[in-house]
């Protein structure tokens, strides 16, 4: 940023370049598959008013006016990359959201919330019943709510890079750019339809607003998150350390469970019953209670495919292993809880969202969205940990090929056994390993850069 600033006469090609992405979005946006040009006029107008959005939030972040138009160009190649998956459709589409929106749209909208319908909490149910009024296909729909939280965690990573760094350093604004530019997030909601984004960016922003000495909102962004998703569970023992660290009080600690009241509040009103909404994680968690993993890099893909192996014994012992992990992550930083810092905290969010569902049977291949982003940001603070964001990453483009390509991307035989993900599983294995050794002998530095983008 700093080249940018002292070369002015740059800013105006790459901004042109921008420009001329988003109107090639725009012109891309008419060519869907689905509905006519009335559908076409409301991807384009949605996706240029998403772009808008991602400009003002960095200049809320304080990038200045003349690189702002510079900043153009990546902003608007995420979302020239995301146009051109909006016409994918996937089998989650079309056994589940297209079933469920379809659902909504024949049954009188919002009236239809008290039904039981879907696997999914009440706040995306809320969602679907909104897009079934809209006379636009529900695929755009749902993958434009997703790519709105796209740029809401581009924002987050950058609020919780800010929180290590002076005000005139160039890397909260690098998280920004590579966050929305990150190939799983694009896979996640463009490409697939899925909504992890939803809980990644409230996660994200949760995590900033505690370490900026803002503990209300966070505990607020965090129940909104755990409405969304039951995978936020996985960096929510975290709080436990903000509390004892003196970063989040104890009177604060009722907001979340008032601000998830909130979210369920509308779906009792119109006649869901309470036992349907607090059942829904509870069944989510028994789902898939007879897999040890479902396309997940964690350590059950080190098991050779159809080997025999005690399913029951393992089950338990991954659960267990989860929680000895979670326990002593935050015994370590209570024994210290006078000096802990918040590079310690983020280095605990790392392990807590790569090992938990590294450890825990039944994983989804999307369920290390949160180690996923926040490894990108942790990088983007020390460059020396960006060999491990592309190892997290990479495992995590193989777990989305296996689903959305429906073969391995890393198939291994070896003494007549196979490995469908095992070299996902043994980078995820090594990051974790790495930053838990870090992690436990001693505190990691930030180093603060000097970079002036006011």
């Amino acid at each position: 940023m700093r080249f940018l600033a002292q070369r002015p006469y740059l800013t105006l090609p790459l901004g042109g370049a921008g420009c001329a992405l988003l109107v090639l979005t725009a012109v891309r946006s008419f060519a869907l598959s689905q509905g006519g040009v009335g559908t076409g006029a409301f991807v384009a107008c949605a996706l240029l008013l998403l772009a808008a959005l991602a400009m003002a939030l960095l200049r809320r972040a304080g990038l200045r006016r003349a690189l702002l138009f510079a900043a153009l160009l990546p902003v608007a190649l995420a979302f020239f990359i995301r146009v051109f998956c909006l016409d994918h459709i996937t089998l989650d589409y079309e056994n589940f959201l297209s079933v469920w929106a379809a659902f909504f749209r024949d049954n009188g909208g919002f009236a239809a919330i008290a039904q039981p319908i879907g696997n999914y909490n009440v706040p995306y149910l809320y969602f679907l019943a909104a897009i079934s009024y809209l006379p636009v296909p529900d695929l755009y729909c749902i993958k434009l709510f997703s790519i709105l939280f796209d740029v809401l965690l581009a924002w987050g990573g950058a609020r919780l890079a800010r929180c290590f760094t002076g005000e005139g350093d160039a890397r909260p604004y690098l998280a920004f750019f590579l966050l929305l530019l990150l190939p799983t997030p694009i896979l996640n909601g463009a490409y697939w339809g899925q909504c992890d984004v939803i809980y990644g960016a409230l996660t994200l922003h949760a995590l900033a607003c505690a370490l900026g000495k803002r503990p209300c909102w966070s505990l607020i962004c965090l129940a909104v998150a755990f409405s969304f998703k039951l995978q936020t569970i996985f960096l929510i023992p975290l709080w436990a350390a903000l509390w004892f660290t003196g970063r989040v009080k104890f009177r604060h600690l009722w907001l979340f469970p008032a601000a998830y009241a909130v979210t369920i509040l509308p779906a009792l009103a119109l006649g869901k019953p309470l036992a349907d909404i607090l059942g829904v994680y509870v069944g989510q968690t028994g789902e898939y209670a007879d897999r040890l993993t479902l396309n997940a890099p964690s350590i059950y893909a080190l098991i050779p495919l159809g080997a025999e192996v005690n399913h029951d014994l393992l089950f338990v012992l991954g659960i267990l292993a989860a929680f000895a992990l979670t326990a002593a992550v935050l015994l370590s930083l209570f024994l210290v809880r006078k000096r802990v810092t918040d590079q310690m905290l983020m280095t605990a969010a790392v392990i807590l969202a790569l090992g938990i569902p590294y450890l825990l049977p039944s994983m989804h291949e999307r369920y290390f969205f949160l180690a996923e982003v926040l490894t990108l940001v942790w990088a983007c603070l020390r460059w020396e940990k960006a060999l491990g964001a592309m190892a997290v990453q990479l495992a995590g483009l193989g777990a989305y090929h296996a689903y959305l390509v429906l073969r391995y991307a890393f198939y291994i035989t070896l003494f007549g056994l196979g490995w469908g993900m095992a070299l996902e599983s043994l980078l995820l294995l090594a990051v974790l390993i790495w930053t838990a050794v870090e992690f436990f002998r001693a505190p990691p530095h930030f180093s603060r850069g000097k970079e002036s983008l006011s």
